[in-house]
C-alpha cells in the first residue's frame, strides 16, 4: 500500500527548488526587461520559437500539428511536447505576441529545475559542495539564461536529459540514505526514457539511459521485470510512427533538411567530410570558447571539462557509482551529436547546450579533485572545492551581461523585421493570399496567411528539393498547380536564390545592428511564374526529326529516370539562372528572356536516354563555362563528337550521334576535352 503525501513531503520535495527558482526568476525579469527595452513589446530571438507557437495555437483550436488552416499534418515540428505544453496556456487567454509570455514562464521554471539536477548528479558523485557548484554553475551559465527565454524547448529539453540520466542511475545505485527504488521508480524512469525523445529527437540519448537501467536490475518484489524496458525503447519510435501512420513517410521534414545522414543531397563521402568538419569545429571552438561560443563560454574553458572526465571516472570508481559515471559521460559523449546536422553551427549553436548540464558535473568532480589534492599535498585547510567552484562559476557569470545583451538585440531583430513583416502581410495581403517563406516562424504566426514553406520544414513535400538547390526547386515549381504556389514571397533574396520566381518588390525591413538573422534585409515580392516552361525546349539549335528524349538537368525526377550522376554534386552549385536565351552558331537570333535550372561546375556529365535503336540522334546541349571550352560528347564510352563552347552566357550546340552508336538504352558523357569545368542545363535528343 502506497502511503498518502502529506503536506510536509511536498514541502520537503519543493525546497530544494527555493533558490534556483529565486535566481531563475531574477534572472528572467532581468532578460525579459532587456527584452521589452529593445523590442518594445513581446520578442523572441529566433524565428524557430514562432514554428512553436504555430503549432500550439493551431492545437489550442484543435488541429493535431496542422502548420496551417485548411491544411493537414505536417512533419515539420521537431518537438512534439513543446507545443502541446504551450497549447493549454492558449486556451487560458494567451494571444498574439501575449503567448510569448508563456514560454518565459515555462522557461523560467526549466531553467531553475536543470540546476536542481545538475546539482543532485554532482552532489552524489563529489559531495555537497560540488553540488552546489554545479547548480551554481548551471544558473550562471550565459546560454542556459539564454535559450531558457528563447522560445525554445532547448531548456526543458535539457532538463530532461538529465532528470532521466538522475533517476537512471540512482535506479540502478540507490541512495542508501534514501528507500530502496520500487514500482513508483521504475516507472518514473521509464517515463521519463519515453517522453524525452518527444521533446527533440536527440532524446534517444535518454532513452537508451532509461532501458539500460531498467533491464540492468530486477524490480517489484525482487522479480526481474525487465520487460518494461520495452516502455523507454518505445520513445524513439513514436513520432517516427506517428508519421508513418499520419503523413505515409516516417522521416520528418526537419529530419530531411537538417540531419546529414538523411539528407538526400549528400552521398556517403560527403556525410562524412562534414560531420568530420563539425567535430574540429566542435573541438576546437565551441566548447572552448572560440568566435561561435564566445557570448557563453569562457576561453580556454575545454581544459577544465577534459581534466573533469578524468576526475568523474575517478570519483565514480571511489564512491562506487560506476552507474552515475557511465551515465553522466554519456551526456558528455553526446554533446557530438549535433555535429551530424548540417545546421550545426546556427541559432547560437543550440543543439549542443542541452548536453551541456553533465558538463558541470564534471567540473564539480574536478573542483572536489583539486580539494582534495590540495589537503593531501599542501597540507592546507583552505576550502580548496569551494574556491575552484567559485572560480568556474565566476568565470561563467561574466558572460552573463553579454549574453542577456546579445538576448535582447536578437529579440529586436526578429521582431523588427520578420514579425513587423508579418503584420505589414496581415494588413497588406489579401486574406487567400499564400507567401513563400524561407524563414516560416514568425511570418505565419503574425500574418495569419496561408504560407509556402520553400524550406519544406512546415509545408509537405518541399523539403527535398531546398536539400538540393536552388535549380531543383526552380524545376519543382513548374511542375506545381497554380493553386499550390505562392501566391507572394517574403524572403531573403541571397537565400531563396531564385530570381526567375520573385516578381515586383512590395516591402522591405533592414536590421542591421543584429547578429542573428539570416540577413540585413527580407523582401516582399510579388510572385512571377511567368517564366515558368520557358526553357522547356531549344531555342535556338533546331535539329530535324522529332523530340525523343530529355534531360531536364537540376529536375530530380528527370535526372533520376536518365540515371544522371550527380557525382557529390553540392546544393551551392544547383542554380536558377534567369538570362536571354542561348546564342545559336549564327549569333542573330533575336534575344528572348527565359529560365532553366542546371547545375554548376561539372567535370563530367553522364546520363542514359531512351531512343529508336539504329537510328542517328542529334544531341542538342544547352551549357555554358566560365572560359572557352571544348567538350567531348562520347555514346558508350567511344568519342562521337565535340562542341566548343565559348566563355560567357549560356549557349546551345548540336552534336551528332551515329546509328551505329545509338541503342535502345544508350549511355552518354560529356567531359571537357583538356580538362576545366563547364555548367549544364538541359539535354535533348532528337531522331
Amino acid at each position: 500500500m502506497v502511503a498518502p503525501v502529506t503536506p510536509r513531503d511536498v514541502g520537503r520535495r519543493l525546497a530544494p527548488y527555493a533558490f534556483p527558482l529565486a535566481a531563475s526568476l531574477v534572472l528572467g525579469a532581468l532578460a525579459v526587461r532587456g527584452i521589452l527595452e529593445r523590442a518594445g513589446r513581446p520578442a523572441l530571438p529566433l524565428d524557430d520559437a514562432f514554428i512553436h507557437l504555430q503549432y500550439a495555437r493551431r492545437l489550442a483550436e484543435g488541429h493535431f500539428f496542422s502548420y496551417m488552416p485548411g491544411e493537414g499534418y505536417t512533419t515539420g515540428a521537431t518537438s512534439l511536447l513543446w507545443p502541446l505544453a504551450l497549447a493549454p496556456l492558449h486556451l487560458l487567454g494567451l494571444r498574439g505576441l501575449s503567448f510569448v509570455w508563456a514560454t518565459w514562464l515555462l522557461g523560467t521554471l526549466a531553467h531553475a529545475a536543470l540546476a536542481v539536477e545538475a546539482g543532485r548528479l554532482a552532489r552524489r558523485l563529489a559531495g555537497r559542495a560540488a553540488g552546489v557548484g554545479a547548480t551554481l554553475m548551471c544558473l550562471g551559465f550565459g546560454a542556459f539564461a539564454w535559450f531558457a527565454w528563447s522560445g525554445m524547448e532547448t531548456i526543458p529539453f535539457a532538463w530532461m536529459l538529465l532528470r532521466t540520466a538522475r533517476v537512471s542511475a540512482a535506479y540502478c545505485e540507490p541512495d542508501p540514505r534514501a528507500p530502496a527504488p520500487g514500482r513508483r521508480h521504475a516507472i518514473e524512469v521509464a517515463a521519463f526514457g519515453l517522453l524525452t525523445p518527444l521533446v527533440r529527437p536527440e532524446g534517444a540519448v535518454a532513452s537508451a539511459l532509461a532501458v539500460a537501467a531498467l533491464a540492468s536490475r530486477p524490480s517489484g518484489e525482487g522479480k526481474p521485470r525487465r520487460l518494461v524496458a520495452l516502455v523507454p525503447a518505445m520513445g524513439p519510435l513514436v513520432v517516427p510512427l506517428l508519421h508513418l501512420v499520419i503523413a505515409g513517410h516516417a522521416a520528418s521534414s526537419t529530419t530531411m533538411v537538417k540531419w546529414l545522414p538523411a539528407n538526400p543531397a549528400y552521398d556517403r563521402a560527403g556525410v562524412i567530410t562534414f560531420v568530420q568538419s563539425n567535430l574540429r569545429l566542435l573541438w576546437q571552438s565551441v566548447l572552448d570558447g572560440g568566435e561561435w561560443s564566445a557570448v557563453f563560454v569562457p576561453e580556454n574553458f575545454l581544459v577544465p571539462t577534459i581534466l573533469g572526465v578524468g576526475a568523474l571516472v575517478f570519483r565514480a570508481h571511489r564512491e562506487r557509482l560506476p552507474w552515475h559515471g557511465a551515465f553522466v559521460l554519456a551526456l558528455v559523449l553526446a554533446t557530438a551529436l549535433p555535429c551530424t546536422y548540417l545546421s550545426f553551427l546556427w541559432n547560437r549553436v543550440r543543439y549542443v547546450w542541452p548536453f551541456y548540464g553533465a558538463h558541470f558535473v564534471l567540473l564539480a568532480c574536478l573542483a572536489r579533485e583539486i580539494g582534495g589534492l590540495a589537503r593531501r599535498f599542501g597540507k592546507t585547510q583552505a576550502p580548496v572545492t569551494p574556491i575552484v567552484l567559485g572560480l568556474f562559476t565566476g568565470a561563467l557569470v561574466t558572460k552573463l551581461p553579454w549574453t542577456l545583451s546579445d538576448l535582447a538585440t536578437s529579440a529586436r531583430a526578429i521582431d523588427h523585421q520578420q514579425v513587423t513583416l508579418g503584420f505589414w502581410a496581415r494588413e497588406n495581403l489579401p486574406r487567400d493570399a499564400r507567401i513563400g517563406v524561407n524563414d516560416t516562424g514568425a511570418i505565419a504566426y503574425v500574418s495569419e496567411r496561408r504560407t509556402f514553406d520553400v524550406v519544406g520544414l512546415t509545408t509537405e513535400g518541399e523539403s527535398r528539393y531546398w536539400t538540393f538547390g536552388a535549380g531543383s526547386r526552380f524545376e519543382h515549381y513548374e511542375k506545381l498547380s497554380a493553386e499550390r504556389r505562392p501566391t507572394h514571397f517574403i524572403v531573403y533574396p541571397q537565400w531563396m536564390a531564385c530570381p526567375p520566381v520573385l516578381g515586383e518588390e512590395l516591402h522591405r525591413e533592414t536590421v542591421v545592428d543584429q547578429s542573428i538573422l539570416g540577413g540585413p534585409t527580407m523582401i516582399a515580392h510579388e510572385a512571377r511564374w511567368d517564366l515558368l516552361g520557358t526553357g522547356a525546349l531549344p531555342r535556338v539549335a533546331t535539329p530535324e526529326g522529332a523530340l525523343a528524349d530529355e534531360i531536364d538537368v537540376s529536375d530530380l525526377e528527370s535526372e533520376e529516370t536518365h540515371g544522371y550522376a550527380r557525382l557529390g554534386a553540392s546544393d551551392q552549385d544547383n542554380v536558377a539562372v534567369m538570362a536571354e536565351a542561348p546564342r545559336g552558331e549564327e549569333e542573330d537570333t533575336p534575344p528572348a528572356e527565359i529560365a532553366d535550372g542546371g547545375r554548376m561546375r561539372r567535370s563530367l556529365d553522364r546520363f542514359s536516354t531512351n531512343l529508336a535503336q539504329g537510328r542517328a540522334a542529334a544531341l542538342v546541349l544547352r551549357v555554358s563555362a566560365d572560359t572557352d571550352v571544348e567538350l567531348v560528347v562520347r555514346a558508350g564510352g567511344i568519342e562521337v563528337g565535340s562542341a566548343r563552347i565559348p566563355a560567357g552566357p549560356w549557349v546551345e550546340r548540336v552534336v551528332m550521334i551515329p546509328p551505329d552508336r545509338v541503342w535502345a538504352r544508350t549511355e552518354l558523357e560529356v567531359t571537357p576535352r583538356e580538362g576545366g569545368v563547364f555548367h549544364a542545363f538541359h539535354y535533348w535528343l532528337y531522331q
